[in-house]
Formats: structure tokens, C-alpha cells, sequence
């Protein structure tokens, strides 16, 4: 076991040894420096080795020669080669000099033993395979160019006659030849398993690094991706199979572009333009993917799209490449994050909403204040004026007819007023879910004529015809007669009040096998379509469509929205701004209550139909006229 580990403990400590030696650039790069170890330890080995078998040498062969020497002292340009290395870390300049030194070396010896035709001619051939082992072009093209030189140099030499024949017999050539061929095979040996050493180092780190990557790729939520600037995919981690629902073979090339939103599309381009120029761009677009989860449908996003946040920058290109590619700009490529920021949208798109019915409710709440203060101080100066008026009465000498005009003008304040305390008191019930329903069998043309007949002299002042179309064989409903009658007020005051002299209100009434649908229709100032999006919300009033000059609390409708929705029915309006309004009311003609729960109060959801402009035409297309109201 001793014997086994020897050779380890060796090896470990020439490789230390090696580290110790190499230059700064070269230890934080693994191939970089499994390179300069090549390079460095068979020529250390190589002439610590020699100088070892040296004094054998001469022990053996006595005197040497001029040409033994010069050999032997060639063998210090190998340790010279290393120091250079380890001082300098050029490794491409180490090769040049290697290959300067064995060629001189190769010279010398060829010279004094018979040029061209020596046996050191033959190690010309290791010079280019030595230079191969610097993994650069230029450094093998010189040492070829060198070897080529060199070989040619001995040529010609040796037909000039300017060498002397070596003084050496056949025999002594051929063992000389037969030693030259060996040992430059057995060098070129060393040589080829050195560059098949640098080989499986590289293909090694290149293995590990691409498998860093490849856990890094897969592991992350994130999607990383690599993108030409006209946005072709050359490469998506597998993270975007669990984001968009399909593979990743399907998203290469241009088939991520074709999943993003059309609207979206010049953004990503111009990101990753911008990016392949050198910046670095961050953006925001839609993707389609296979499937959407149920809350984001619910939450308003479409079912097959999510939001994605992507982060680009210019990918760095290696440096040789850059040398030797004089179209590296138009070829630029872009590294992309991209992760699923959906959820951060539902958050911005709730906090949206909120701050809209935030600034809604404090509009709301101003419209309110600004409206009670006059819907309530109105009545009350009129209440406080005429009852001191009264209190004064022997004072001011008012006589019996003025006592009751003062007291029927203090009953009207007071009916006034206290009809809009009650349209605040029934808003809040129904907003809090606590206005009860008290389901009845009533005649609904009944009340529908006793209502229009309340509101026939307020037409007839205003200068408006009333006409009421309600057949005699309406059958029989079962519902809340207050709140019906509450809805048909509501709906033939605001009427009224919105139309113009000269002008007209129709109220039709209609039965079918389950349902009556009431129609009012007038051909009053109508309503914009920016306001008519907001009709039945409380306290709204459309003052700026038709500059009101009228009283009211802006109850009325969202009352009438209301009731409508508790009874289970369908509200729709109708209306184009100076044609006229269309409000149609869809009741069930037998009420049945919803079974909820004890603790869920809360009134049904109003059915409020799509809002759409009506002509004037189609309001004046109404049924015969059956009833003037007097």
C-alpha cells in the first residue's frame, strides 16, 4: 500500500513544485494553468535529467567534443524557457523561443555531421509538432515556417560543398541515423500525449463548466435565454416549460416572438436591438401561454396571457474571435432573464382599483356634502323663515288665507325634507343589506296609474305630456308594492324632471309568462356616454352634461338599481345625449326570496345590462297612445 501511494505523494509534490513556479495570470484559470504545467515540467524533468547523466556521460566517453558540449549546454535554454514563462506568463512568446532554441540546437549538430544528410536532421519535423501544443495558429505557422527554413538552409549547404563530410563510417552513420529517427519519435511521442493530455484537461473543464450551467439553467425559476438582435432564440433554459406550459424545442428561433402579445412586440424588439448594441434594457410584455390559472382569469386578465419582465444585455464575445471576425456587430448576441411578473400586475392592477374607488368615494362623498347642504338647507330656511313669520303673526297682521299659505308652504318643506332623509335611510338599508323585502299579491297597472296620476300635475306645469300605456289584463304579481311603486316614481320623476318643455314621457307596461317589463322613455336631454357608464351609483349626478338646474339628491336611480336587484330582476338604460333616455325594467311577476344564510344579509347582485345610446326614433316608435294623464 506504501508502494501505491509513493508515486501519488511524488506527483503532488512536483505538481506544488509546478504551481510555486507559475506566473500570477496563469493559477485562477484551470486550463490556463494545466497549459503552463505542460509547458514547463518535461523541460524542467527533461534537464535536471541531463545534468543527472552527465558525469556518467563523461565517465563512459571521457573528453567530449566541441558538438557534446554545445548539446549538453543546450540543455540549460530549457530551464531558461521555464523561468521566462514563470516570470512573464507569455505563453505564445515560451513556445516561439522553444522552437528558436531546438532549431538552433537542431542546426548545430546538423552542421558538423554532414548537413542535410545527419541524423539530427530528422527532429526538424518536432519543431511545428512542439508549436502545436501552444493552441495558437501563429506560433505553428512560424514554427513551421522555421523548420522549413532551416531544412532549407541545410540543402542548400550541403550542395555548396560548404560542409565538411562527417568523419564517420557507414556503420557508425547508420547507428547515428537509427538514433536520431528513435529518439525524435519517441519526442514527438511525448508531444502528442502532452496535446492528448491538453485535450482531455480542456474537454474535462469544458464538461464541468457546461454541467455548472446546465444545474444552474435548470434549477432556476428564472428563464435565462440567448437571443440574435432580431430576437431568434438560440437558446432557453428548460424554467420556461413550467411558465408558458410547452417545450423548449417549440419556443427556438422565432417561436417565442410569435407568443408575444402584437401590442407587445415592438417593445421586445427595440429591447434587445438596444441591448445588442451595449445597453442594458429592462421590459415588460405579454406571453401567451397554454393555460391560465382560474384567478387570473377571475381577476380581469385574459385567459391565455401572463406578464413577463425581462432583463437583457450584450453578450460578451470572446477576444480571439473579435480579431479574427471583422462582423462581430452585425452578428451581436443578447443574454435575457426573464421571470413571471403577473402577480405583481394583479397587485398594481388591485391597487389601481383601489385608489380609483378611493378617489370615487371621497368624489362621492364631496357631491354629497355639497348636495345636502343645499337638498337640506333649502326646506329648513323655509320651515324656520314661515313658522317665525307665524309666530309674529300680530306683529306683521296676517290674516287667515296667509296663515294657511305659510303653513302649506312649511308642510311642503317638511314633506320635502323628509323624502330625502328617507331616500338616505332606504340608500343605506339597501347598501348595509338590511331593507327587507315584504312580498305580496298586488295589481301592478294599479299602482302604475295611481303613480303616473301623482305626477301628471307636475307634468302638466312643465309642459310635458304624460302618456301611460298599461293594458287591463296585467295579471297579478306577487312582490314589495311600496318598493314598486318607489321604482315607478323614481323612474317617471327623473323623467319629467330631465325633459323640456314641449317634450314627452311614455310609460308602457307589458307581461309575459314570467316577468313585466316596464318601459319609460322621454325625449328629454339624455345622458353622455361618459356618465351614462356611471348611472345608478349613489349621490351621481350628470351635471355636466346638461348643466342641471333641478333638485334632487342623486338617489333616485341608484334606489330604483337597487330594489330592482333585490326583487332579482334587470335594469337597463338607454340613452344619446339631446335624443332622449330609455330606462326599461324587467321584474319577475312571482318574487321568490333566495335561501341564504342567516349571516349573509347582503341584497342579490343587480343584473344591469349593457348601456347602450338609443335614437330619438326609437323612442318615438312606441305603442298607440291609450291614456292622457289629467
Amino acid at each position: 500500500m506504501s508502494r501505491s501511494a509513493r508515486p501519488v505523494t511524488v506527483l503532488s509534490i512536483i505538481r506544488d513544485c509546478l504551481d510555486a513556479l507559475l506566473h500570477p495570470s496563469a493559477r485562477y484559470d484551470a486550463l490556463t494553468r494545466a497549459r503552463h504545467r505542460a509547458f514547463m515540467a518535461p523541460r524542467l524533468l527533461g534537464s535536471l535529467a541531463a545534468f543527472a547523466a552527465f558525469p556518467v556521460y563523461l565517465a563512459m566517453r571521457g573528453a567530449p567534443s566541441a558538438i557534446e558540449v554545445a548539446a549538453f549546454a543546450w540543455l540549460i535554454a530549457p530551464i531558461l524557457l521555464s523561468w521566462f514563462l514563470s516570470r512573464t506568463g507569455r505563453y505564445e512568446g515560451a513556445h516561439v523561443l522553444s522552437s528558436l532554441a531546438l532549431a538552433g540546437l537542431i542546426m548545430a549538430v546538423a552542421g558538423t555531421t554532414g548537413g542535410i544528410e545527419s541524423f539530427a536532421a530528422i527532429w526538424l519535423v518536432v519543431v511545428p509538432l512542439e508549436a502545436a501544443l501552444s493552441a495558437s495558429r501563429r506560433v505553428a505557422a512560424f514554427a513551421s515556417l522555421l523548420a522549413l527554413s532551416c531544412a532549407g538552409i541545410l540543402i542548400l549547404v550541403s550542395q555548396l560543398g560548404w560542409l565538411q563530410p562527417a568523419d564517420t563510417s557507414a556503420a557508425q552513420r547508420g547507428l547515428l541515423m537509427a538514433f536520431g529517427v528513435a529518439s525524435a519519435t519517441l519526442y514527438a511521442a511525448g508531444v502528442a500525449f502532452g496535446a492528448e493530455s491538453l485535450a482531455r484537461t480542456t474537454v474535462n473543464l469544458l464538461s464541468r463548466e457546461e454541467e455548472r450551467y446546465r444545474l444552474l439553467a435548470r434549477n432556476m425559476s428564472d428563464v435565462i435565454s440567448r437571443h440574435q438582435r432580431n430576437g431568434a432564440v438560440q437558446f432557453i433554459s428548460p424554467a420556461v416549460e413550467a411558465m408558458l406550459g410547452m417545450p423548449v424545442v417549440r419556443l427556438l428561433g422565432h417561436g417565442l416572438f410569435d407568443r408575444v402579445h402584437v401590442a407587445d412586440r415592438p417593445a421586445y424588439l427595440t429591447a434587445l436591438s438596444d441591448a445588442a448594441r451595449g445597453d442594458v434594457r429592462s421590459v415588460e410584455f405579454r406571453l401567451r401561454q397554454e393555460k391560465a390559472g382560474p384567478e387570473r382569469r377571475q381577476a380581469g386578465f385574459q385567459a391565455d396571457f401572463i406578464w413577463v419582465e425581462m432583463r437583457c444585455r450584450p453578450l460578451e464575445q470572446d477576444l480571439g474571435r473579435q480579431h479574427l471576425d471583422r462582423d462581430v456587430a452585425a452578428e451581436a448576441e443578447v443574454v435575457a432573464v426573464m421571470r413571471d411578473v403577473t402577480d405583481r400586475k394583479l397587485g398594481e392592477q388591485a391597487l389601481d382599483q383601489a385608489r380609483s374607488g378611493a378617489e370615487a368615494a371621497d368624489a362621492a362623498k364631496t357631491r354629497f356634502l355639497a348636495t345636502m347642504s343645499h337638498e337640506l338647507r333649502t326646506p329648513l330656511n323655509a320651515i324656520i323663515g314661515f313658522s317665525e313669520m307665524i309666530a309674529q303673526e300680530q306683529t306683521l297682521m296676517l290674516g287667515a288665507a296667509q296663515r294657511r299659505e305659510y303653513a302649506q308652504l312649511i308642510n311642503d318643506s317638511g314633506q320635502h325634507l323628509l323624502s330625502v332623509v328617507n331616500g338616505i335611510l332606504d340608500m343605506s338599508k339597501m347598501e348595509s343589506g338590511n331593507f327587507e323585502i315584504a312580498s305580496e299579491p298586488f295589481a301592478p297597472r294599479a299602482s302604475l296609474m295611481h303613480c303616473c296620476n301623482l305626477l301628471a300635475l307636475k307634468a302638466r306645469e312643465n309642459g310635458i305630456d304624460l302618456i301611460t300605456d298599461a293594458p287591463q289584463d296585467l295579471p297579478v304579481m306577487t312582490g314589495d308594492p311600496r318598493a314598486f311603486k318607489q321604482i315607478v316614481l323614481n323612474l317617471v320623476a327623473n323623467a319629467v324632471k330631465f325633459t323640456e318643455r314641449g317634450g314627452q314621457v311614455t310609460v308602457t307596461a307589458a307581461a309575459s309568462a314570467s316577468q313585466l317589463t316596464l318601459r319609460i322613455s322621454d325625449t328629454g336631454v339624455g345622458i353622455a356616454p361618459d356618465d351614462l357608464k356611471r348611472i345608478g351609483s349613489p349621490f351621481f349626478q350628470a351635471g355636466k352634461t346638461y348643466q342641471r338646474r333641478h333638485e334632487g339628491t342623486g338617489l333616485g336611480l341608484s334606489i330604483v338599481k337597487s330594489l330592482v336587484a333585490l326583487h332579482l330582476g334587470e335594469l337597463t338604460v338607454q340613452s344619446k345625449l339631446g335624443e332622449g333616455t330609455a330606462v326599461t325594467v324587467k321584474l319577475p311577476l312571482v318574487y321568490t326570496p333566495p335561501q341564504a344564510k342567516a349571516s349573509d344579509k347582503k341584497p342579490a347582485e343587480s343584473k344591469i345590462a349593457t348601456l347602450t345610446p338609443v335614437l330619438r326614433h326609437e323612442l318615438q316608435d312606441q305603442p298607440a297612445l291609450v291614456k292622457k294623464s289629467a
